[in-house]
């Protein structure tokens, strides 16, 4: 059952490729059934009926003329499906392999967009994922080849069997040895390469890794600083053995089943018909010229088309697995799909409520507790703990990243699940401490799409408000520069601190009802800090606003702080209640204070 069930998928999975690639290109489906289906006939046709017609026009002393006009007719037919194929091969497959191209990683990311973000910290998921991207354009054409190659590859097989067959049936008796062959010791193989390659795969992964870190910029210091060297020429050393030994571990099976392979499909048959038709043409006189020519050129060409097809099966189920992949990745059905419709939610944050949320990453120990807590109006909310608290996937629940195993969060009365997901998250600006720079421009990681009637004002004041204007004017290009070096040579590669700045830089921009600031200043001095946070507390007067901070003296600005432990809400109020309340918010500001020997205001005293 379950060889018949793996069958059926690989046939299903086929199936769907071509139903894929006709969506996006039916002239390529067309042209690629038309193309096999012409190469094997003309195989055929000249293999057989051809073959059988000249020789046998000349043994019967046909007109010359007679045959010269079959092969100028056969000779003009020909050149058509040579100029075809030409056609095919040099103008056809590469326009429609660019629309195909397109089409194809246009829906694949789509689909990743729409996906919930649990699914690329799921590491079956993500590879799946990326096993999708992999070459996805050329992996589908080459399974509608497959698919096609082999449906005539059977129908041409089963003509030439049967041509031999209402020769001589005796004859047929050769056709095992191909099959064996190409089939039987084809597979085993087959079996060896697999295991040959699923064993090196570890020693392959290994030399890969030391030929990255040996020539990517990021580990130059390492390397140049440390004894790392050595170490990483140990790897790759180990790595080159590891592969000669697989190799070794094969190489005999290997030499025997080929060896095998090549005199059952090759020798066997060439040598076996020729000897055999010789006999009947010379000794028996049972079979005449043609006969002989048209059994020979048809066990050849039955050969040829057997090795054809077990080689176009076995690419078929090494396509398999990419087919499986996508076709998963492309049907798997979203839990927060990012395009179901919903309510539009209002744009001024009134209220934010979470009413006993509990959630977790994966199967265990919940991240998030029980947790409830209501915000009203225009507050500015501080979330501060120990690592690990739950402070950032308080953030991702609100997003709405995640959703949450049980409880609810509103958003002025109405569950979040109730909004169009998109227009829900417009609600919200962010500077997240997981931040990413596009390799793009200046102008671009700030805007980061979305509109503005004049960018470049837009750009220019929330760089000058996040205090990172000045640098950005003196770079070449100014807003124009491309942050990073990877396709630009002119680029910039900003300090932790100054992409940071940019980072908050971007929330300033987005002009959102509610404002979230994730650690933005973790790559800053005191001063500069000092500095940001008070932008920050600038910008969000008269709006919602949330940050997270694990220095405790940029919160005390904060209308109410929520002190979290365990993903679970321990205490709330303002800076100076908690200080009063001498409880875990005290305590770990008391001890952070006591860093900063230059700063007397940190004093517990001397609060304000």
């Amino acid at each position: 059952m379950k060889k018949s069930s793996s069958k059926l998928k690989i046939f299903a999975n086929n199936t769907y490729a071509v139903k894929t690639v006709w969506r996006l290109s039916r002239a390529r489906v067309v042209h690629t059934m038309l193309n096999a289906m012409a190469g094997y006939a003309e195989w055929l046709f000249f293999s057989i009926f051809f073959i059988r017609y000249v020789i046998g026009a000349i043994e019967r002393e046909a007109p010359f003329g007679q045959i010269m006009l079959f092969l100028g007719i056969c000779c003009a037919v020909f050149g058509m499906l040579s100029l075809y194929n030409s056609y095919f091969n040099g103008a056809l497959t590469p326009v429609t392999g660019n629309k195909i191209y397109r089409g194809l990683y246009k829906k694949l990311y789509a689909k990743a967009r729409n996906v919930e973000l649990r699914c690329f910290e799921d590491a079956d998921f993500y590879n799946r994922y990326t096993m999708a991207l992999d070459g996805a354009a050329d992996k589908m054409t080459t399974a509608v080849r497959c698919f096609f190659e082999i449906l005539f590859g059977v129908v041409a097989v089963a003509v030439a069997f049967s041509s031999m067959f209402a020769m001589d049936p005796y004859a047929m008796l050769f056709v095992v040895s191909p099959i064996i062959g190409n089939f039987l010791l084809g597979g085993i193989m087959n079996k060896i390469y697999n295991g040959r390659y699923t064993d090196s795969v570890k020693y392959e992964r290994t030399g890969e890794y030391v030929n990255r870190v040996m020539h990517l910029a990021d580990y130059a210091k390492e390397i140049r600083y440390s004894n790392i060297h050595n170490v990483m020429m140990k790897r790759y050393s180990d790595s080159v053995e590891g592969k000669r030994a697989v190799v070794d571990k094969y190489a005999k099976k290997a030499v025997v089943v080929n060896w095998l392979k090549n005199i059952t499909t090759f020798t066997l048959v060439f040598e076996g018909i020729m000897i055999y038709a010789a006999y009947r043409t010379i000794v028996s006189k049972t079979m005449g010229l043609a006969e002989l020519a048209v059994m020979f050129s048809a066990m050849v060409a039955s050969s040829w088309i057997l090795i054809g097809l077990f080689n176009n099966i076995v690419e078929a189920l090494k396509n398999g697995q990419f087919l499986e992949y996508f076709r998963g990745f492309m049907e798997y059905v979203e839990k927060i799909p990012e395009d179901a419709p919903g309510l539009t939610p209002d744009k001024k944050a009134r209220r934010i409520e979470f009413r006993n949320e509990t959630f977790s990453y994966k199967e265990g120990e919940p991240v998030i507790k029980n947790l409830s807590f209501t915000i009203e109006g225009d507050q500015i909310v501080a979330l501060v703990g120990h690592n690990g608290a739950g402070k950032t996937t308080i953030l991702k629940l609100l997003f709405r990243l995640y959703d949450p195993d049980e409880g609810e969060i509103l958003f002025n009365g109405v569950n979040i699940k109730e909004y169009n997901v998109k227009a829900y998250r417009r609600l919200f600006a962010a500077a997240f401490q997981d931040y990413k720079v596009m390799s793009m421009s200046v102008k671009d990681n700030v805007l980061m799409g979305v509109p503005a009637e004049n960018g470049d004002a837009v750009v220019e004041s929330a760089l000058r408000r996040a205090g990172i204007w000045e640098k950005i004017q003196s770079l070449p290009l100014g807003i124009e520069t491309v942050l990073t070096k990877e396709f630009d040579k002119d680029g910039a590669v900003l300090s932790g601190g100054e992409t940071q700045k940019v980072i908050v830089a971007r929330a300033f921009a987005q002009k959102a009802s509610v404002n979230v600031y994730d650690e933005p200043s973790s790559a800053l001095d005191p001063i500069a800090e000092y500095e940001l946070y008070r932008s920050i507390m600038n910008e969000s007067e008269g709006q919602l606003a949330f940050f997270i901070s694990h220095r405790l003296s940029s919160v005390k600005g904060a209308d109410v702080v929520f002190m979290l432990e365990n993903g679970t809400l321990i205490e709330s109020g303002t800076h100076r209640e908690l200080m009063a309340n001498g409880g875990a918010y005290c305590e770990m500001f008391t001890k952070q204070a006591q860093n900063y020997l230059a700063v007397e205001e940190y004093r517990e005293g001397a609060t304000a």
